[in-house]
């Protein structure tokens, strides 16, 4: 493999920044809190992180409304510190990828504090404007996804702006080629100064309709939450002009020739669409993204069933495409509680790496799931999520697994020496780093021992993928790369299974990656609770 595909097959360690290390003493994390981490993280056995934004930003939604594209927000620190991680990163090994967060700005930037001045001004078309229907109304019906409409008066202009999120994150006018230019520009920035690759967040929201026509309802009993709840009332459209418009593919492709003079570098692309998986598989075929990402298994969904039919489904569709597959990350309640139903426990947590990071694709884990993280029990009082206060109680927003990283089990879990941005879950003290490392039986031990056994497997990093049908609660299909055959089984059940499985008595079992193996034998399969069974097919 060439370095200029090390992408494919990669583990990608998300590092929320604001939650991983403070070493100034304010409660937040910070970037020298992740340069003083590194080697944590490189012993992990991952291939490269993933930071969430650090740019400047008044931290509306917590940096993801950036006021500048082109500089470090003093709360994580400054340019320096940036060159020292990604040079430090280097030395490691690891790949670093960073978020771009290109459809839209926060409302403090300065293309948009002029714009917002006049409809004449040089930036007046760079954002979306419009004017309100005769009785005052907004242009049309569209919904932000944290609540209310999409669209927010402004008093100089006399016109609404489009925001897809919150009022404070004014979405960019992308059919406006300088728009499209100055944003390829400040992607160009980070690219000169080394990272490996971009995450792109929401990047199916750079485009909207230009007759800006009415999304049209959508029935109750088709109302699903793919990165917000089924009761928001978001769910309750069709969002099939707010978002995903065919405009869009020229840019992507326009981002694409950038990248390619930069070999090394990739692109991740966020995709929430009517149709995730069907977005995933255009946006990355041709010569558009590297690899994209969706919701899909990120929704409390679970069963063999679902997750064989997800990735089935998209890769039907997809042709030359990658996918990239996670089921955490800082958008979403903790795997571990989504998924384990009351029933979490260590050996859930090592199954759940251990089937994600089989399947074929790229994958994303969320810092802390490597300690087996439950999510964290923010109160009310302590929310600091804006999209979690507007819907509480029934959606808790996202605080909850945005909680410190607890590095030991001392004061304030050894992330900072004062009270941190949010609260620490006296639960996760108990699962903190230090605890863990002294523990052979560990979730941490268990994720490295699993992670140093997958670098070896070039059928479970890069060989194609073929299901078997099998019963609930079982998942089995069989990767391939060349004259290499793997067969992964995985028990997503607590209780033991014995069950046929016949065609495979000659596969031989492969050990050394650390999890309860089951045994084939006679044509059963008998495997542990929450057990797996990889074998190599002759």
């Amino acid at each position: 493999m060439t370095d200029a595909s090390w992408w494919r097959g990669a583990v990608i360690y998300q590092i929320y920044p604001r939650s991983f290390l403070d070493t100034n003493g304010d409660g937040v994390g910070d970037l020298p809190g992740i340069i003083q981490r590194l080697d944590y993280v490189a012993s992990l056995g991952v291939d490269a992180i993933w930071i969430a934004p650090f740019f400047r930003s008044p931290m509306a939604d917590f940096g993801y409304d950036i006021a500048d594209y082109r500089d470090v927000d003093p709360l994580f620190g400054t340019l320096a510190d940036f060159d020292r991680l990604l040079a430090k990163a280097h030395s490691l090994g690891l790949k670093v990828m960073i978020d771009q967060v290109l459809s839209h700005t926060s409302d403090q930037h300065a293309w948009f504090k002029q714009s917002r001045e006049s409809a004449t001004n040089p930036k007046a078309d760079w954002y979306v404007w419009a004017d309100a229907k005769p009785d005052g109304s907004p242009p049309n019906n569209w919904l932000s996804i944290f609540g209310g409409s999409a669209w927010q008066w402004e008093p100089r202009r006399g016109q609404y702006y489009l925001h897809n999120f919150l009022a404070a994150q004014p979405d960019l006018n992308f059919h406006n080629p300088d728009v499209r230019a100055a944003v390829l520009d400040n992607v160009r920035f980070w690219l000169d100064k080394g990272v490996d690759g971009l995450r792109l967040d929401a990047i199916n929201f750079c485009f909207h309709d230009k007759q800006l026509r009415d999304n049209p309802p959508k029935p109750k009993e088709k109302r699903v939450g793919r990165g917000f709840s089924a009761d928001n009332p978001y769910a309750f459209q069709y969002h099939l002009y707010n978002n995903t418009q065919p405009e869009n593919l020229d840019f992507l492709e326009d981002l694409r020739e950038l990248l390619d003079r930069y070999p090394h570098a990739v692109t991740l692309g966020e995709i929430s669409s009517e149709d995730s998986l069907a977005t995933m598989a255009e946006y990355t075929r041709g010569h558009r993204l590297h690899m994209g990402y969706s919701f899909e298994l990120l929704s409390s969904d679970y069963s063999a069933a679902y997750i064989r039919q997800t990735v089935a489904q998209l890769e039907a569709q997809v042709s030359e495409g990658w996918p990239c597959w996670a089921i955490s990350n800082h958008d979403v309640e903790r795997v571990l509680t989504r998924w384990g139903n009351g029933n979490a426990s260590p050996r859930l947590a090592n199954l759940l790496t251990a089937m994600l990071c089989s399947l074929r694709g790229s994958v994303c884990v969320y810092q802390g799931e490597e300690l087996g993280l439950t999510e964290a029990d923010v109160p009310f009082e302590a929310l600091r999520d804006p999209y979690g206060i507007t819907f509480w109680p029934n959606f808790k927003g996202r605080d909850g697994c945005r909680t410190p990283m607890p590095w030991h089990d001392g004061p304030f879990a050894g992330f900072s020496t004062v009270a941190p941005w949010l609260p620490i879950d006296e639960a996760h003290k108990a699962l903190s780093v230090s605890h863990q490392e002294a523990d052979a039986q560990s979730v941490l031990q268990g994720f490295r021992r699993f992670m140093r056994w997958r670098a070896d497997q070039i059928a479970l990093r890069h060989g194609d993928i073929r299901f078997l049908d099998l019963p609930e609660p079982i998942l089995a299909f069989v990767r391939s790369d060349g004259g290499e055959q793997v067969l992964a089984v995985f028990n997503l059940g607590k209780q033991a299974q014995t069950l046929p499985l016949p065609g495979f008595d000659a596969a031989t079992p492969l050990e050394g990656h650390g999890l309860p193996q089951g045994m084939l034998q006679n044509g059963q399969l008998e495997l542990p609770g929450h057990g797996v069974l990889f074998a190599r097919i002759a």
